[in-house]
């Protein structure tokens, strides 16, 4: 990737090197955005003869179709890619799910090129509309091997996030306390209820059992099996 100033009529198609600001010193076009033939009208009516710009070279892939191609690859389920700026893409949820996310393989990924991503926690809660995913760029560009090494270990791998959506599945809760079952349930289940209304969800089956091992797996044996 080079940099070089150019005259402001042959900018059209390429990637503004810099962020532009008017006199005032309101931002008028960010680092990073490609120039359309209306960004250069709109420049020389603001005074610009000419304009710094990156041109990409052999082997490099810009920031926003890296960062595209990633996202693709990153996630399955209740999911939705939404394109930001800065060579940025957000990934959404669709409706009420669970997160799940391979921590491991998000580590390796963040070591491996000149894409970052970042997830909420393992097994959080997200409404529809929530961003639960962020992929960033290196600025500009990234080499097309480092982005391939990344594509590859995500299709080997599989995905990083899972968005995996609560449909009004049944709730089975199962109490337990060393004296008695039943002063677990007093203590907790008004809890339990309000952390399942949270994401829409109902209990539906529950048993309150002493804490022994033997006790516990026949219950929850038990809970298994109601549907």
């Amino acid at each position: 990737m080079r940099a070089q100033p150019v005259d402001i009529r042959e900018s059209t198609g390429r990637i503004l090197c810099n962020t532009v600001f008017r006199p005032g010193g309101k931002k008028l076009l960010a680092k990073g955005h490609l120039l359309s033939g209306e960004d250069v009208l709109l420049l020389e009516t603001e005074g610009m003869q000419s304009v710094w710009v990156t041109e990409l070279e052999d082997g490099e892939v810009g920031e926003d179709d890296a960062v595209m191609l990633v996202s693709q690859e990153l996630g399955c389920g209740s999911l939705e890619i939404r394109p930001a700026a800065g060579g940025r893409a957000n990934l959404v949820a669709t409706e009420p799910c669970c997160l799940l996310v391979d921590d491991e393989l998000l580590r390796q990924i963040n070591c491996a090129g000149s894409t970052m991503i970042a997830t909420l926690p393992n097994f959080s809660y997200a409404q529809p509309e929530q961003r639960v995913a962020t992929v960033k760029s290196a600025p500009f560009a990234v080499a097309r091997a480092e982005l391939e090494a990344v594509l590859s270990i995500l299709k080997e791998r599989g995905p990083i996030l899972q968005a995996r959506p609560i449909r009004r599945a049944p709730v089975a809760v199962l109490y337990s306390d060393p004296a008695t079952g039943e002063r677990a349930r007093v203590l907790f289940d008004s809890i339990m209820r309000q952390r399942l209304e949270r994401i829409g969800a109902n209990l539906d089956y529950s048993l309150a059992v002493v804490e022994e091992a033997g006790t516990i797996a026949r219950s929850l044996e038990q809970l298994t099996r109601c549907r």
